[in-house]
């Protein structure tokens, strides 16, 4: 199989997470190599895995797939027996819709509440588009969780790429304490109670790098 996911600081990379919590939750053997960002030698360390210079990317028997959602598709593809999306074809839509939206979007989110699995929990203050970002995946939450709430506790049920494509910003509400309602704040809980969650949180707070670009 020889599988390698390259992915940068757990602390910090919210997009090496997704790619890795997927492999995690489906006990998906991998190997993980860890290069930490903001370096001088980070640049050169990813070029020998990665065309685009970013992380994460995965290898696998000769294939480069690289950025997180296309390494999810690409798994999912891989691993057809994961169900990597929705069997429905109007939930698959959905789905797909979903991940590319959180792909492309909610940059004030991100600029204003970066990844930081060290922060103390505490609230802050958010300008408005930030705020709107929140509201509308609280909206997104919820309508999911509404329409599956008897298949099982993730947006569609059972964990799909919608969920890994989501996780580091569930983690977001957590440390920034976002409300978004009880029903999203349920899923926030169901998120941060994965084992693999767990493991990744603790794993980014024992990291000792410091990248101020990420801190406030």
């Amino acid at each position: 199989m020889n599988l390698t996911l390259v992915i940068g600081n757990k602390n910090y990379s919210s997009w090496s997470l997704r790619p890795w919590l997927f492999l995690k939750h489906h006990g998906i053997p991998f190997e993980e190599v860890r290069i930490p960002l903001y370096r001088e030698d980070t640049a050169s360390r990813i070029a020998a895995y990665s065309p685009s210079g970013k992380v994460p990317v995965l290898v696998n028997d000769g294939v480069t797939v690289w950025d997180s959602l296309a390494i999810l598709e690409y798994l999912a593809e891989r691993f057809p027996k994961t169900g990597g999306w929705p069997e429905a074809l109007s939930d698959r839509a959905k789905a797909r819709s979903l991940a590319a939206e959180m792909h492309a979007g909610f940059q004030a989110l991100r600029i204003h509440c970066s990844m930081n699995c060290r922060r103390q929990p505490v609230a802050k203050e958010l300008p408005e588009d930030a705020q709107k970002d929140v509201a509308r995946i609280g909206q997104i939450w919820q309508d999911c969780r509404e329409r599956h709430a008897n298949d099982g506790p993730w947006l569609f049920g059972r964990f799909t790429v919608v969920d890994a494509m989501y996780a580091p910003v569930a983690l977001r509400f957590w440390t920034y304490r976002l409300d978004a309602g009880p029903v999203a704040q349920d899923y926030v809980n169901t998120v941060l109670g994965h084992p693999a969650m767990v493991e990744w949180i603790e794993a980014g707070k024992s990291e000792t790098e410091v990248i101020q670009a990420f801190e406030e």
